[in-house]
């Protein structure tokens, strides 16, 4: 037998259900060791304190609970999680009764098996807090930038989020080679002249965010770079998350924003994005969309010779040249709902070569400088 404290609590369903869920990311489906399936739940004496981890994300949370006998207890996650999911909107009792925890809500009434505690890992401590931003902001932030991440763990580098902080400001960047987005967002660091850089999991980085968007703001731990683990850590409202930072170098992006713009055409959004979904019906996704601006038209076109084609016409307004370029129209549909705004600016310095992206708050409005997705032109067949 292992070491095993008896164990019972109670709490409302949905501040079980919310805490579960949010340590329960954490969890592997493949884990190296069956401990790691598991839930810690650690009882004290009116605070319930769960964890979970894959040995290279945990996560932790904290809520009050009514408290009739503190202990520790290790119980299958995800089973767990799904369990305090499906429950009724009543008080859940968590009880260990020797080799099973019982979870009563109502007349709802379950058995889970125990896990073997001695076996669970120690758990990384989170690196002392570098800043604070607002979740809303980091989350949009994030999302923008996670969807030109690289999903090919073969390339590992290319699967994470550059982080560069300078300071106040945060520059993230993400890319899989056939685009980058880059967004600067400011922060509230709370260690003064710090500039320092890491590159993240966009997948972790892009969970952490989105989950703890329904709190007030996020405190983010970079550890230092002399520190024997790199680990990254967000905190909020009694969630926290540590992740180990990625191997590697992110490849320099800066040079790859032009300069020398040669034509700028303005879209409104959600025509744009109505009319590349509709032409592109008639392709592979991985087949070239040409699009061809002239002085105030985009006319898009998919499809050649004896297969299916489709065309359609859209209003814009051109600066300079009349351009011909092909997308891959999932990552043009990305980039244009990633802006964020009702128009967007493209850039472009030849059919050749990258576009730049930017949103437009009003067609005749300022540039929203502080998000960029680059996009890399296709060949195709005329």
């Amino acid at each position: 037998m292992y070491e095993r404290c008896d164990v019972k609590f109670t709490v409302e369903q949905h501040a079980l259900a919310d805490a579960v869920n949010w340590v329960s990311r954490s969890l592997s489906n493949r884990p190296i060791m069956t401990a790691l399936l598991g839930i810690v739940i650690n009882v004290e004496a009116d605070e319930v304190f769960l964890s979970g981890s894959d040995l290279e994300t945990s996560s932790k949370v904290h809520f009050t609970a009514d408290v009739s006998q503190p202990g520790k207890v290790l119980v299958p996650g995800k089973l767990l999680a799904e369990i305090s999911r499906s429950l009724p909107n009543k008080p859940v009792t968590v009880q260990l009764d020797g080799t099973r925890v019982l979870v009563t809500s109502g007349t709802a009434k379950f058995t889970l098996p125990t896990l073997s505690l001695n076996e669970y890992p120690n758990l990384p401590e989170l690196p002392e807090s570098t800043g604070i931003i607002a979740s809303d902001v980091f989350a949009t932030a994030v999302a923008q930038v996670a969807v030109a991440a690289g999903r090919d763990d073969s390339l590992p580098t290319l699967t994470g989020i550059h982080v560069e902080i300078n300071h106040d400001t945060i520059t993230m960047a993400a890319t899989d080679r056939y685009r980058l987005a880059v967004r600067e967002v400011q922060w509230q660091a709370t260690q003064p002249n710090l500039e320092t850089s890491a590159l993240l999991r966009a997948r972790t980085l892009a969970e952490a965010a989105k989950s703890l968007v329904n709190s007030k703001a996020v405190s983010i731990s970079l550890s230092s770079i002399s520190s024997h683990e790199r680990l990254a850590g967000f905190i909020s409202d009694g969630k926290s998350m540590t992740s180990r930072l990625l191997d590697g170098t992110f490849p320099p992006f800066k040079h790859l924003l032009p300069q020398d713009i040669s034509t700028t055409a303005v879209v409104e959004v959600a025509t744009f994005l109505d009319s590349v979904r509709r032409v592109a019906l008639v392709t592979d996704k991985t087949v070239p969309l040409r699009l061809q601006f002239s002085d105030s038209t985009l006319e898009l076109e998919a499809g050649a010779g004896e297969e299916a084609q489709a065309t359609e016409a859209i209003e814009i307004d051109l600066i300079g040249e009349p351009i011909t370029i092909a997308f891959n129209p999932v990552f043009l549909a990305d980039g244009l709902q990633a802006v964020g705004t009702p128009y967007v600016q493209i850039s472009f310095t030849g059919s050749n070569k990258p576009a730049i992206f930017t949103g437009k708050l009003a067609k005749d409005g300022e540039v929203v400088e502080n998000y960029r997705y680059l996009l890399m032109p296709m060949r195709y067949a005329s």
